[in-house]
């Protein structure tokens, strides 16, 4: 079997901390990271021109599976959209549970800075984990990558977002956190948003159940049922 190897050219810094919570597709959130280029890439005329788009490919590695799928080949996959119970293939899906552990995703290019002699790629709407290897960047092409009448399945519709209700206890720790800058007004709003989204497990459905959360420097704990409920915002 051929093997290819990539050269990684950054690493994406985002809030996301851990692989829950994160959002299923990109663009469900808009949420600031940046990528953080290496040498030989971090260099300001590679991205001579980039101004002129708006948005961006990025193609990346899944380098957090705990499942080695090159290793031991899974024809199909179960993906949360359909509830996790119900089987489909691994090519019609988009699971990271996949022969080549490569991502793609398109987000908006905020600005190309240069900070301490690194250039960073700030975008909006990454669905991607802190430190994510990245493998390449690519703009977005509007009248060949943008498919007005397009299928797409099972991922027809956009994910429906829910009503959120803080408890007595987690306003009073959301006001703490805000009035002694642990938190800024940015990340609660990115939180806010994402919570939004449900990320508990599609199969799961004890509305008692608390989930625990990991989103830049907070932790929250939330209830979910046709509502989500949070219970708790703690600093970490």
């Amino acid at each position: 079997m051929t093997e290819l190897n990539f050269p990684v050219i950054g690493y994406m810094r985002s809030p996301y901390v851990e692989k829950f919570g994160i959002p299923r597709q990109p663009n469900l959130v808009d949420i600031e990271s940046y990528i953080e280029m290496v040498e030989p890439y971090d260099d300001l005329q590679a991205f001579d021109g980039i101004e002129e788009f708006s948005h961006l490919w990025l193609l990346w590695q899944f380098h957090e599976n705990k499942s080695k799928q090159q290793n031991h080949f899974r024809a199909q996959v179960r993906p949360p959209r359909l509830g996790g119970n119900k089987k489909i293939g691994v090519f019609a899906s988009r699971s990271m549970y996949r022969p080549s552990p490569i991502g793609l995703s398109v987000v908006k290019i905020k600005a190309i800075k240069q900070v301490e002699k690194k250039v960073r790629v700030y975008v909006n709407g990454s669905d991607l984990l802190d430190g994510t290897p990245i493998l390449d960047i690519k703009p977005y092409i509007r009248y060949s990558d943008s498919i007005p009448d397009a299928i797409s399945s099972y991922a027809e519709l956009t994910p429906a977002k829910k009503k959120i209700i803080w408890t007595e206890q987690a306003v009073l720790q959301r006001d703490e956190l805000l009035k002694t800058n642990k938190i800024s007004r940015q990340i609660l709003n990115e939180l806010e948003e994402l919570i939004a989204l449900d990320p508990k497990p599609a199969y799961q459905n004890d509305e008692n159940r608390v989930y625990g959360l990991s989103f830049s420097n907070v932790n929250i704990k939330f209830r979910s049922s046709d509502i989500i409920y949070i219970d708790s915002l703690m600093f970490i």
